[in-house]
């Protein structure tokens, strides 16, 4: 008899973007719905996923969930306040509120709308068989070390007569000293679905010494316990929005129109 596989999903969705600017990214209108249904609606008809677990700021969680928690809903899915400071605190609050027959335990950023069928498709069947798999992308880009020290760039005789005028003609322009090229080989940049086996996600977030660990992915916490994980191919189409410039692009690659090219009727 075949081991059962049921997954959950969990999407933390409690974080600011300061590089968004001052708007809320994931209520960001994608095709006629806010940018968070977006990838909700990416895990709601997959035959794995039992159920489906929304984390939104706990300081604004009524307003949260009086958006969402009636849509997410009809997805199967529900609503918990997630963690004020940390992405990793969201994450455990979430863990609370998972089913105790889910097997799985799948991890998405809530800025990943465009993760396209056939790379969930991939993560998903190597989640049946391996114990924790992360989507990867290998990075093609030279990458270099800078240094941390930021020098400015604009000549002395121009800072000075902005001094006396009082003026800021442009923005100060300044620079960093390249310390390192980074050898790329085997290096990947890694995305999100991760799914792991619940128990060992548990495991994971049962550590006393999370803060001190300062992870930036689940996978990272899996790896602290000495435990593998294996990567398959990503996309590049699952990238985070982070800015106004990559919504502009999203919109480009699911073929969406902003709003302001739609009929009024066709906007939420």
């Amino acid at each position: 008899m075949s081991t059962p596989f049921r997954v959950c999903v969990i999407i933390p969705a409690a974080g600011r973007s300061t590089r968004f600017g001052e708007a809320d990214k994931l209520i960001q209108d994608l095709g006629g719905r806010p940018l968070l249904m977006r990838t909700v609606e990416l895990f709601a008809k997959r035959d794995e996923v039992t159920s489906i677990i929304v984390a939104g700021p706990p300081d604004e969680f009524d307003l949260f969930r009086e958006r969402y928690a009636a849509t997410i809903g009809f997805h199967g899915g529900k609503v918990v306040p997630g963690g004020k400071a940390e992405r990793w605190e969201t994450v455990k609050n979430a863990l609370a509120a998972v089913p105790e027959d889910a097997t799985h335990i799948a991890v998405h950023d809530a800025a990943r709308p465009g993760a396209p069928r056939e790379m969930l498709d991939r993560i998903f069947r190597a989640a049946a068989t391996l114990p924790a798999v992360i989507p990867a992308l290998p990075i093609n880009a030279t990458i270099k070390r800078l240094s941390v020290a930021q020098t400015n760039v604009d000549d002395d005789e121009n800072a000075i007569a902005d001094s006396i005028l009082g003026e800021d003609r442009a923005a100060a322009l300044t620079s960093r000293t390249v310390e390192a090229t980074i050898d790329r080989a085997n290096l990947f940049e890694i995305q999100t679905p991760q799914i792991f086996r619940a128990d060992l996600l548990r495991r994971a977030y049962a550590q006393p010494n999370l803060a001190s660990l300062k992870v930036t992915d689940d996978a990272s916490l899996i790896e602290s316990i000495g435990q593998t994980v294996h990567a398959v191919e990503g996309d590049s189409r699952n990238f985070k929005i982070t800015t106004p410039a990559d919504l502009r692009l999203m919109r480009a690659v699911l073929g969406v129109q902003p709003p302001s090219e739609r009929p009024a009727h066709m906007r939420f």
